[in-house]
């Protein structure tokens, strides 16, 4: 078992920056690659970023790339979106999701490949 907690969400103008983490628990953090999704209202969830095992590995989708930053630190089982540039189309339910499949170095952006969920985070960007 895996527990994970988002938090940092918030209300933002367009243009401005948050930081969500996610703090993990259960099982030993560097045995998972950690990924980010969203999820707008009346839409799919859609993949965000990852991070691989060890954080030597990132994969963006091409909405957020060179704006969203993820990163880990694996000493205090943490996992961390960094946002900046912040778009009205960002607005979305973000959530953090563990993936205990492939190998070191795997990063994958399927949602039916992660085994573990949080709640989730609101985001609303005004514009």
């Amino acid at each position: 078992q895996v527990q994970l907690v988002e938090s940092g969400g918030g209300l933002v103008q367009a243009g401005g920056s948050l930081r969500l983490s996610c703090a993990a628990s259960g099982r030993t953090f560097s045995s998972y690659s950690m990924g980010w999704f969203r999820q707008a209202p009346g839409m799919e969830r859609e993949f965000v970023a990852v991070i691989s095992r060890s954080g030597s590995s990132t994969y963006y989708a091409d909405s957020v790339k060179g704006r969203f930053t993820i990163s880990r630190d694996n000493a205090k089982n943490m996992v961390y979106l960094q946002m900046n540039s912040l778009k009205p189309e960002d607005t979305a339910v973000y959530s953090c999701a563990a993936d205990f499949g492939g190998s070191e170095a795997t990063v994958r952006s399927t949602t039916r490949k992660y085994d573990y969920w949080g709640q989730g985070t609101q985001v609303t960007v005004s514009s």
